[in-house]
C-alpha cells in the first residue's frame, strides 16, 4: 500500500496552482511546503508531492473518489489548463464498475480520478 508519491515538475509554482485547482473537487489541497517541494493531501496528511525537476519524467497517478467527483475533477483540471486524455466515463476494459477521467497536466503527467463503486 502506498503512503505517498512524489512527482517531478518543471515549474513548481505553476504546478502548485494547477493542482490546487484540479484537485479541489477531491478535497485535496496544498498542506506543506519546503524549498522546491509542495505536499498535497487531506485531513492534515500530505500524500501527493510535487518536486521541482529540470526534466520531469511523466508518470500516471490516479486518485480514488466518488463518481460525481470524477466529473468535477475533469472539469476543474481542464479549467486549470490540463489537456483532455479521456473524459469521464466507464472503462469496462478494466472492470464493469470502473468509472474514470484522465487529463495530462502541464508536464505531461497522466492524472486520473477514478471510482470503482457500482453505479
Amino acid at each position: 500500500m502506498l503512503d505517498h508519491i512524489v512527482i517531478g515538475v518543471s515549474d513548481l509554482a505553476a504546478a502548485k496552482a494547477f493542482y490546487a485547482q484540479a484537485l479541489a473537487p477531491l478535497g485535496i489541497g496544498p498542506l506543506m511546503e519546503f524549498p522546491n517541494v509542495v505536499g498535497f493531501g487531506a485531513d492534515g496528511k500530505p500524500e501527493f508531492w510535487l518536486r521541482q525537476a529540470s526534466a520531469p519524467t511523466p508518470v500516471h497517478v490516479a486518485f480514488r473518489t466518488d463518481r460525481g467527483v470524477v466529473d468535477a475533477f475533469h472539469a476543474a483540471a481542464l479549467a486549470a489548463g490540463a489537456t483532455d486524455n479521456g473524459g469521464p466515463g466507464k472503462r469496462e476494459i478494466y472492470h464493469p464498475q470502473y468509472y474514470g477521467a484522465l487529463v495530462l497536466d502541464p508536464d505531461g503527467h497522466n492524472v486520473e480520478a477514478v471510482c470503482h463503486d457500482p453505479s
